[in-house]
């Protein structure tokens, strides 16, 4: 028997017909037949799926500084940079490096901020986060990495949630790097 090529007979109307006879074709030959084909979508595009636009993706670089921490600047800001010393109001949210949320200025649910004002001095604030805000403009956002040499060495060092749970979770995996989202408010 042909393998392209098969002869059916419909049973149960030999009555009638005594026997009909239908070639079956290949998928490929039929589509073709109508038309469809990978020819014709070039000659009739409109028959093709439409374009879409494609924009380049904007690309976050990374920024690793001497201490190890690795800094993405999400929005520059606007104004003078915040220098040692400086006094600055921010936001921020704090995960571990494994994305567990550890503790926030914003709240998640209702969007509402109690920013904290936090010293640019090593001796009262982790010198990871420091080093994230110096140099930051008003407005400004920056996503980083602070690995546990330049984090929470010390309990005493800002920012400490008041909260019992994330002020544990915190202390407790001062080993573990951490990721710090913050956005610069002011400058005191």
């Amino acid at each position: 028997m042909d393998r392209q090529h098969k002869d059916v007979t419909i049973k149960g109307s030999h009555s009638r017909h005594p026997s009909v006879s239908v070639k079956s074709l290949p998928r490929r030959v039929v589509l073709q037949l109508m038309g469809f084909s990978p020819i014709s979508l070039c000659i009739y595009p409109l028959f093709a799926a439409p374009m879409q636009d494609m924009n380049e993706p904007e690309v976050i670089r990374t920024l690793k500084l001497s201490g190890g921490v690795r800094i993405q600047e999400i929005i520059e800001g606007e104004g003078r940079e915040a220098r040692d010393g400086d006094y600055v109001q921010v936001n921020y949210v704090c995960r571990r490096s494994n994305g567990y949320f550890v503790h926030s200025t914003v709240d998640q649910f209702s969007g509402e901020s109690s920013p904290v004002t936090l010293p640019l001095d090593e001796n009262q604030i982790i010198k990871g986060l420091k080093d994230v805000l110096t140099g930051m403009k008003v407005g400004g956002k920056r996503r980083a990495l602070i690995p546990p040499s330049v984090g929470y060495i010390n309990e005493n060092l800002k920012p400490i949630p008041d909260e019992f749970g994330p002020r544990r979770s915190l202390l407790s995996h001062a080993k573990e790097p951490l990721i710090f989202e913050v956005q610069l408010l002011k400058i005191l």
